[in-house]
């Protein structure tokens, strides 16, 4: 075989002319290859198109503690709270929160409820409070993501 303009050339294989050139295809680079992609261990629950909780209650109450580190607002949500998936969903419970406590409307705090409403309850689903805390800096969303939703440093309560 010999290699021609980026194409993979053999001599015959059934050619008219054995000596005439038949182009197969393009030649194969190296750096054509391509890594396979990472399988997800389970597959990824298709967003509902209807809030199967519309009407129900997805915080049961708020409860604010002055703890050692500091004021730390315990948010206890409902069963519908730890299992709706209905994107707008997210909107409401926190809407829920800032009607039971008013104080909390700020952009960390936010960040915080919104980390705990995407990731904690999927990872500690049994866990009776989600814990916000006012004193956290306000490092966006992405950044309290990294921090386990503990920015600013791991929660020294374990909360």
């Amino acid at each position: 075989m010999a290699l021609l303009l980026g194409l993979v050339v053999a001599s015959g294989c059934g050619a008219a002319d054995e000596s005439t050139p038949v182009a197969v295809g393009p030649a194969p680079s190296p750096l054509s290859v391509v890594a396979p992609q990472p399988v997800s261990a389970a597959p990824i629950a298709a967003q509902p198109t209807e809030d199967p909780f519309a009407g129900q209650p997805l915080v049961d109450r708020t409860e604010w503690t002055d703890d050692g580190d500091g004021r730390r607002l315990h948010v206890y949500p409902t069963t519908a709270g730890r299992t709706d998936r209905f994107p707008a969903a997210l909107g409401r419970a926190w809407s829920e929160v800032l009607a039971a406590s008013p104080e909390a409307d700020t952009p960390g705090m936010y960040d915080q409820f919104e980390c705990h409403w995407q990731w904690a309850r999927l990872v500690a689903p049994a866990k009776p409070s989600w814990n916000l805390e006012p004193w956290r800096p306000a490092v966006g969303y992405q950044a309290t993501v990294a921090a386990g939703c503990n920015p600013g440093g791991p929660d020294p309560a374990g909360n």
